[in-house]
Parts: C-alpha cells; structure tokens; sequence
C-alpha cells in the first residue's frame, strides 16, 4: 500500500483493497487509511467511501484517525447516505467509549448542517470538549444562524470583537463567507444591522477575519500534523536511498 502511495496508484490500490482473495491481508488501520487519505486528496470521495466501508465489513478495527477520514468523506459527499453513515459511525464510536477527535466531530458537525438537521449538528457541537479553534467558532456562528438565534449571534460577534483580552490571547477569527450570511440574515432587522456593521469593523481591523471558506478551515491540516501525499506527489527521489524512485523502488 506504501508502494501503491508513493506511485500515485490509487486505483491499483483500491482493487487490492477490495479483492475478496486478499481478505485479510491488510489486518490492520493503517493501508484503509492511506488509501483513503489519498482518495479524499484527489476529491475522489465515492472511492474513498467505498475503502470505508469495505474497511468495516472487514472488522477492522478503526482508529482516531479513521473516523476523521469517514466523517471527512461523508461531508463532502453531502448526502442523507453518508449523513446516516456518519451518524451510524459517530454512535457506535461513542457506544463502544471511543473519543473522537475534535476535527471529526466539526466535520460531523457541518454535515449536520449542510443536511439541514441543526438540532443534530447542535448536540455533536455541545459534546466537543474543547470547541476553542477558528474552526468551531465558525461552526458555531452557523448554528446560531440556522437555529435564528439572532441576538446572541450578535452576543458572541461583539464579545470577539470587543473583549478585553490580553495581546497574549489568541482572539477568535471569523471567515468572509460566514460573516457574509449573518449579514444576510440580519439585513431585514434594523436593529440588528447597524450594530452588526459595527462589528464586523472592528473585527477587521483587529484581523480577526479570514478569507478562508468554512471547507478550507475545515480541511485545513496544521502543518505539523500535515499530511505526506503533498509531498509525496512533488517527490521524485527515494527518502531512504536519494535515488529516482522508479530505481530505488525496484532496488528496495
């Protein structure tokens, strides 16, 4: 599967991952995860569904980073399907005591929300133990939106924008697009709009606003935890031999 990875070869790679005479010969997270990540680069979704599932028929045992790949590919997929899934995986998870990352469940989150069930996306956000990043407060912006909770949507605007925090405290930052549907939803209330602009002022003047999209904050991987299929497709030569990989690949 590393092979498979190195070589761009997806396609390879999913056949071997759905031949019935190699069952079992992939025991463990770590091929699934692979395949899947680099499907879900490629915005090759259906596949990347297909290794998932293909992946719990097998009994694979999922890991931390399994479920933010499942729960990725169904919110881009973006369909009741793959909202049931998510849904399915996210309580089985939590039956069996797993803990799901923060970023799996602001992706369970925002398909929630895409499939239009704000009370669903409402509990997955309130179990998030720690919901301080740029990603939830855009989440949580939205639910207020979606859930018509206008002035407290305000509330939390302004607390952002005016609390007294030290320079030392990293302040909440809102993307362009999601402060541009709460202007959207304010414009027919006079009361709400003047203060909303106001607002949104002085939160640019802070710099408290991104030009990044909710799905490119949500996508976003820290460059630490970054994963290697970007390098790997610029890459020519072996990390291990510095030889041109079609040499060091059939020398290994």
């Amino acid at each position: 599967m590393r092979l498979c990875y190195e070589l761009d070869l997806e396609e390879f790679a999913l056949e071997l991952i759905k031949d019935q005479h190699l069952r079992g010969f992939f025991p463990d997270s770590t091929s699934f995860n692979i395949l899947m990540d680099m499907l879900f680069i490629k915005g090759k979704y259906k596949s990347a569904l297909e290794v998932l599932i293909e992946m719990k028929n097998q009994d694979v045992k999922f890991t931390k980073d399994t479920y933010v790949l499942a729960f990725a590919i169904c919110y881009k997929l973006n369909s009741p399907e793959s909202f049931k899934i998510c849904t399915t995986l996210r309580e089985e998870a939590l039956i069996k005591g797993e803990v799901l990352s923060r970023r799996a469940s602001c992706f369970a989150v925002a398909l929630a929300l895409n499939q239009n069930q704000v009370a669903k996306a409402m509990s997955i956000f309130s179990q998030i133990m720690n919901p301080e990043s740029i990603t939830c407060s855009n989440l949580n912006i939205i639910i207020h939106i979606e859930s018509n909770m206008l002035d407290t949507l305000i509330e939390i605007l302004k607390n952002a924008a005016e609390g007294n925090l030290s320079r030392f405290v990293k302040r909440h930052a809102f993307s362009e697009e999601v402060l541009a549907r709460v202007r959207e939803k304010v414009k027919d209330v006079p009361a709400l709009v003047a203060g909303f602009d106001e607002i949104y002022g002085k939160l640019h003047i802070s710099g408290q606003v991104t030009t990044y999209t909710l799905d490119a904050l949500l996508c976003h991987t820290p460059r630490d935890k970054k994963s290697h299929t970007l390098l790997l497709n610029k890459r020519t030569v072996s990390r291990r031999t510095f030889q041109p990989l079609s040499q060091s690949l059939l020398a290994e």
